[in-house]
């Protein structure tokens, strides 16, 4: 019988690709903050923002055979966060922070105090006069290393554990209760550092890093939804499934303002598509309503399956209640 971890065979091709994105994500978050964070001590939220403002309290303190610069190793103070927290979130949460979870937080502090230890912690890359650079890129490299982490259906643990268990005793939402906890870190940094670029920098950190992590989940799209509202439909019509070849909806909608009956058209199209399909709207029917917008996420027929989505969803709820 093959022993099974978290609904996944151990050496199975599918456990290989999980915690080969576990161990790559969790060493490209770790490096994004030695090269790019954690030098210019800035503060983006999470255990690891704590983890720099107590290394920087400390400089001097230890040997610097333990640390370069005789800080305490952040990554070492993370892990020794994480740890009480993923208990604490486990007896008040339930067992939804698994193996995996406690693998990524544990790879990423050996990571980061391994990395500091090699190209050490004082401006590696040269970029102490473009730490507004060091916050962008910084940004992207932690976002994608998160967003591999996320992938592979493990969390960050840290600061959105105690978020957690803050929206189960209040009706505040988990998402603005991680910006509060967040926030209330980066402010720590502003009291230790007195400098009010700290926490600035550190939101750019915070903003960039949430926007990388939904492009790497979500992928990059350039797919556009449009509604259109024209009496000339059905020559619409023809250009979008004969010329273009692509599908749509008739929606029945009425005017407001003249209470007519109107037929809608509902499509989606790459970007390229949508200039064709306006100009072609422009010939027939000047007077149109159009309306285009970005499409996040696009599921069915031509596209990503909806069940497909929908077993990456079981999966993941699976997972977290087996952890």
């Amino acid at each position: 019988m093959v022993q099974k971890i978290s609904g996944e065979k151990i050496f199975s091709r599918k456990w290989f690709i999980s915690y080969g994105l576990i161990v790559l994500g969790s060493f490209i978050l770790a490096a994004g903050f030695v090269f790019f964070i954690n030098p210019y001590n800035i503060v983006p939220g999470g255990v690891y923002g704590i983890g720099i403002v107590v290394h920087h309290l400390t400089l001097g303190m230890l040997s610097k055979s333990f640390s370069p610069d005789g800080g305490f190793p952040i990554g070492t103070f993370g892990l020794i966060l994480n740890i009480p927290l993923t208990i604490i979130g486990i007896k008040v949460l339930g067992p939804r922070f698994g193996i995996k979870t406690v693998v990524g937080f544990v790879l990423t502090s050996v990571f980061m105090d391994m990395l500091t230890l090699f190209v050490g912690n004082n401006d590696p890359l040269g970029l102490k006069d473009e730490v507004f650079m060091g916050c962008v890129f910084g940004g992207v490299v932690i976002g994608f290393g998160l967003g591999l982490i996320f992938k592979a259906r493990a969390t960050s643990g840290g600061s959105d554990i105690i978020a957690m268990i803050i929206a189960k005793y209040t009706r505040l939402p988990l998402g603005t209760l991680m910006i509060y906890v967040d926030s209330t870190i980066v402010l720590l940094g502003l009291v230790v550092f007195q400098d009010w670029r700290i926490p600035l920098y550190s939101w750019i950190v915070i903003f960039v890093t949430g926007k990388v992590i939904d492009l790497v989940l979500d992928g990059v799209t350039y797919d556009k939804t449009m509604l259109i509202i024209s009496d000339h439909y059905e020559e619409i019509r023809q250009k979008i499934i004969v010329d273009m070849e692509r599908g749509g909806t008739y929606i029945p909608g009425k005017g407001m303002y003249s209470g007519l009956d109107k037929t809608i058209i509902f499509t989606v199209v790459s970007r390229r598509e949508v200039s064709i399909l306006q100009e072609f709207i422009l010939k027939v029917d000047p007077r149109a309503f159009v309306t285009v917008m970005s499409a996040h996420e696009i599921l069915g027929e031509g596209f990503k399956s909806l069940g497909e989505k929908v077993a990456e969803f079981s999966e993941i709820t699976i997972e977290n209640n087996n952890e």
